[in-house]
């Protein structure tokens, strides 16, 4: 069988798998040829090694503001008066960053859950446990 004038012009192949990025140019034939060896080898690769990835990301944590808020009480944070900024401040320490209109909503819920009390005039509102918590 005799390859076609298509088949003989030079191709540009450029591919990107995962972090490695490469370029072959050549014939379909050689192009073909080098992908094949190409992808076997990575593929060999990844099963042998495994992904740095996956030992280094921390699972995620899917917890909503009033938990996290619930948890202070629980650690008995809330044993002092506490304002928004201090709240929304704590949380972003622990690596929770909601917004502060979140936060608010979330302290209004557990007032009036019975959880935590809530002294002082609007603005300057000062959240404290309203019960101790049970451990």
């Amino acid at each position: 069988m005799s390859e076609t004038p298509q088949e003989q012009q030079p191709i540009h192949v450029k591919m990107k798998v995962g972090n490695v990025e490469f370029e072959i140019e050549g014939t379909i034939d050689q192009c073909n040829e080098a992908i094949g060896k190409f992808l076997s080898t990575v593929t060999d690769k990844l099963k042998e090694t495994p992904l740095i990835l996956e030992r280094e990301t921390p699972p995620a944590r899917a917890e909503t503001c009033k938990a996290i808020i619930q948890k202070l009480w629980q650690e008995g944070w809330f044993a002092d008066p506490r304002g928004l900024g201090e709240v929304h401040s704590e949380m972003a320490r622990l690596g929770y960053h909601y917004d502060r209109t979140a936060v608010a909503h979330a302290l209004v819920d557990l007032v009036k859950d019975g959880i935590l009390t809530r002294e002082g005039r609007p603005r300057r509102y000062r959240y404290a446990q309203k019960r101790p918590p049970t451990r």
